[in-house]
């Protein structure tokens, strides 16, 4: 059975675009809410989710931390999307008809000194391309959209501005996520990133000494963000990037120190690193 592509939002998202760039014209099956991506996906194998886990100007995306230890689905990649705001309007729209700029928060706030140069008036929405599906199906003429170009496309808008954005540069991380996969074996040279979820003991110095090993082996750690669960803040869940695979010696050492001072240690995903991490 041909794999599907499941992404959060309407289509024209720009998870939906980040689908396209890296899977082609594969079918794609757009869900309201990022829990619904993480159930289609532990339901079929043959279903990958494409999910946006953190963003260069707004930091992590909510809800998908808490996500990950719930479902469990294995990270088989990442990819880095540079996100371009583009202004839509209705075909025979102008700018200077445009009153409201209807978007997700996030965008709204990325495009803020744009927003004021223009005069325009905000509509905080659920998302990007459900906005210009909004302005598309009600024939807005004082509304505009800050969505992406294949919105533009899919919903049949014009775009007033491209690169709408207040700063250039503005970068989504994703990972593509699957139910079942098997970890790529360990070449040399090349580069991956193995990322696990993990409850430290209730110890004094647990996390200082759990961490250490990374420190002693010379490894690399790119990310480490933590998070409260059960509505309780006794528990903490850690979810930890690290640079390398698991099965390098030193990488695989440092789990083992890891592991002397958890609860709980699963690896998500063991996965080749985009090339993005390594431009300057």
């Amino acid at each position: 059975m041909k794999n599907k592509i499941a992404f959060q939002g309407e289509l024209g998202a720009y998870s939906h675009l980040a689908s396209t760039k890296m899977f082609g014209s594969l079918e794609v099956v757009p869900c309201k809410t990022f829990e619904d991506v993480f159930q289609i996906c532990k339901k079929n194998n043959n279903i990958i989710s494409v999910i946006p886990i953190e963003n260069s100007l707004a930091g992590r995306v909510a809800d998908i931390h808490y996500l990950l230890p719930k479902y469990k689905l294995k990270i088989i990649g990442e990819y880095f999307h540079k996100v371009e705001h583009c202004l839509l309007a209705n075909k025979g729209v102008k700018l200077k008809d445009i009153k409201f700029v209807r978007s997700h928060a996030q965008a709204i706030g990325q495009c803020q000194k744009n927003l004021n140069k223009y005069k325009l008036i905000s509509i905080v929405a659920a998302d990007t391309a459900g906005s210009a599906k909004y302005i598309s199906e009600n024939y807005s003429t004082s509304e505009a959209a800050i969505a992406s170009s294949l919105a533009a496309k899919i919903y049949n808008l014009n775009i007033l501005k491209k690169y709408f954005e207040d700063r250039k540069g503005n970068t989504t991380r994703f990972l593509i996520m699957k139910k079942n996969h098997k970890f790529p074996k360990f070449i040399k040279g090349k580069k991956f990133i193995t990322s696990c979820i993990f409850m430290i003991k209730s110890t004094p110095g647990a996390l200082f000494k759990a961490l250490g090993g990374f420190a002693k082996n010379n490894v690399n750690l790119t990310k480490l963000e933590s998070f409260s669960v059960n509505n309780t803040f006794l528990q903490t869940i850690f979810y930890l990037d690290i640079e390398g695979h698991a099965e390098n010696k030193f990488v695989k050492q440092s789990i083992y120190e890891l592991k002397k001072y958890t609860k709980k240690l699963d690896i998500l995903g063991i996965y080749v690193a985009d090339k993005f991490r390594y431009k300057k």
